[in-house]
């Protein structure tokens, strides 16, 4: 029920019951007469929705605001970080209603000291709760030690680390995606293949997210296929340098003639479909990370085998929404909330976006 109100009526609670709101009111003050199907009727509701009308009321009425700041990579239009940012939008507009309000702040997911910096200028106006997309690790791990010192509650999106004591997480499973990519790109791989694995050059350690991709990756190697680790090929490229990075792959796949694979850890695998496409070298089985809406051309085009996607939007608003919850109506919240795992290709893909 993730389009309704967050402040309930009694009107809202008879629609989705399907009864009259009379028989909502008789049930909530335990009195009349209701027959025992509506009686169930409206209870699943109310369970559903995790209807408390004194704490909603209290909440409504009271005068003291909240405000959260999210950290996450600028995003630009189209690109990952534009779904995360429309779920908290999304989650904005439902608990406007309770004071609460959202700040983003962001920094470039390339540079450590981008990040240090939009931290220190959250630390100097300190909010009443933080979501965090932990890109760098022993940066966001000096941030939560600030937060929890001055007792801030914070919860993880897109990733976590789990020594952290945070208050949620909502997020893929990122070992686990990193076994399952392996899995499906070695299902139908000749043997001595080479498989390129590409990751983009960052000013600062490699992305949490990114490191636990990986290690998933190399996991399903180890425990299924150890003779395919030898075929793995590092490759390195630039965020702002196409020329440079055609370059590069150019020169590897001269270097490795017997290319069967390709996979990034990350949501811009649709720069390598275009420079794969470029260079001209077909047959490919190229593999990425979510629903841009350049990844979903390649894959329709058949340049990009598989695309795993994590619900981002989802993610933002289901944290926004549990904070709310912990902070406002002081329910007890579930600490980590796995998003599922969706195996995408072209044959699918547009059933899929359907129900976005």
């Amino acid at each position: 029920m993730k389009n309704l109100p967050t402040n309930i009526r009694i009107k809202d609670i008879a629609r989705l019951a399907g009864v009259s709101e009379g028989t909502v009111d008789r049930v909530l003050h335990n009195r009349g007469e209701v027959s025992k199907r509506s009686k169930e009727a409206v209870s699943n509701v109310l369970d559903q929705i995790d209807y408390s009308p004194n704490v909603v009321a209290q909440a409504l009425a009271s005068k003291k605001k909240y405000r959260f700041v999210y950290l996450i990579p600028h995003n630009e239009m189209g690109n990952y970080w534009t779904a995360v940012l429309k779920g908290f939008q999304l989650a904005a507009a439902e608990y406007a209603a309770y004071n609460v309000s959202f700040n983003q702040v962001s920094f470039n997911q390339f540079d450590a000291q981008s990040y240090t910096q939009a931290i220190q200028s959250i630390l100097q106006d300190l909010p009443d709760a933080a979501f965090i997309a932990p890109i760098f690790r022993d940066e966001t791990l000096e941030f939560t030690r600030a937060l929890k010192n001055s007792n801030i509650p914070f919860s993880f999106i897109d990733s976590k680390i789990d020594e952290v004591d945070f208050l949620t997480y909502y997020g893929q499973n990122s070992l686990k995606s990193g076994y399952i990519a392996a899995k499906f790109l070695l299902s139908d791989l000749q043997e001595n293949k080479k498989i390129f694995v590409v990751r983009t050059k960052r000013n600062g350690a490699v992305s949490n997210q990114t490191l636990n991709r990986l290690h998933g990756f190399m996991q399903y190697l180890t425990e299924n296929k150890p003779a395919w680790s030898k075929n793995i090929i590092p490759i390195e490229l630039f965020d702002d340098d196409e020329a440079a990075n055609l370059q590069i792959l150019r020169e590897a796949t001269l270097q490795y003639p017997d290319l069967a694979a390709v996979i990034t850890f990350n949501s811009k695998v649709y720069r390598l479909a275009s420079y794969f496409q470029a260079l001209n070298i077909p047959n490919l089985h190229v593999i990425g990370y979510d629903l841009l809406d350049e990844n979903v051309r390649y894959l329709k085009q058949g340049i990009i085998a598989l695309l795993i996607a994590q619900q981002p939007e989802n993610q933002a608003y289901f944290s926004a929404r549990d904070m709310c919850r912990f902070l406002i109506f002081n329910k007890k919240i579930t600490k980590v909330n796995y998003m599922p795992i969706d195996i995408l290709i072209k044959e699918n893909i547009d059933d899929y976006q359907h129900f976005l």
